[in-house]
């Protein structure tokens, strides 16, 4: 019996993942459902948004000399790495609450549309975790006993797999970012709108968490609501553009 079409390419891109991390990565992250709304601009500013807001962290700290030598340099890698995954975090927190209103207020056959196309982003939230929990197989004291009991295949073994997991999720938290864990999967209108959110929740973090200890207070208010007004202003933007060019407001995507 011939396989079915399609099959060939299917199984080629599975290999494909396998053995290459980014490219599941991009699988995994990027908003792939047929028919959606893609806006060359709107991509390119997402883009942008993400880079001009790592070049102004970087400034930041090399201009108050959190980067004196290797070591400082490292620490501040490490801090980014850290912020950035905090993000991811309070993404997976803030996630479910947006979405879960934007479907509730969704009228008529609408919520049952929104809830199936859910579960692309809601997979992108499980894989972005557990490839970070791979790492726990390599490094937790915990799992020593497991380590010794598998010998040595067994660790290499587990040690390729925390490669590849640790390239996954460090491509796959730019991803997520930038695409706001695909959410244009459920409709177009959701990733300004969630970003806008998650952007103004990091701000009052650091505010909590008292971030750039090592910044004058005033240059540390520029940059903690700089990042929020820019990232609500870009949104603002993204909707305007979204309504003026493709018909798509957030009214019309609830049905009302």
């Amino acid at each position: 019996m011939p396989p079915p079409p399609g099959e060939p390419s299917r199984v080629r891109q599975a290999l494909r993942g396998v053995r290459n991390p980014f490219y599941a990565a991009q699988r995994t992250f990027r908003p792939s459902r047929p028919g959606r709304v893609e806006d060359p601009q709107v991509r390119k500013l997402q883009l942008w948004r993400t880079a001009l807001g790592l070049l102004a962290w970087v400034g930041l700290m090399v201009t108050y000399n959190a980067v004196a030598d290797a070591a400082g340099a490292k620490d501040v890698a490490d801090e980014r790495f850290q912020q950035s995954w905090y993000s991811v975090l309070m993404l997976v927190c803030t996630f479910p609450v947006v979405v879960g209103a934007f479907v509730t207020a969704a009228r008529g056959g609408l919520r049952r549309v929104y809830l199936r196309r859910a579960l692309r982003p809601l997979g992108a939230v499980a894989a972005i975790m557990a490839s970070m929990g791979t790492s726990a197989l390599a490094m937790a004291p915990e799992l020593a006993g497991l380590r010794d009991a598998v010998g040595l295949p067994g660790k290499i073994a587990i040690g390729v797999l925390c490669l590849w997991a640790v390239g996954f999720a460090l491509y796959g938290i730019g991803l997520s970012l930038v695409h706001v864990f695909r959410t244009a999967d459920i409709h177009e209108v959701l990733p300004p709108v969630l970003a806008g959110v998650l952007v103004w929740e990091m701000a009052l973090l650091d505010v909590i968490t008292g971030a750039y200890p090592q910044v004058p207070a005033a240059a540390r208010a520029v940059f903690t609501l700089g990042a929020p007004l820019t990232v609500t202003a870009l949104s603002w933007w993204e909707l305007r553009r979204l309504r003026h060019r493709h018909g798509l407001t957030v009214r019309a995507a609830l049905g009302r």
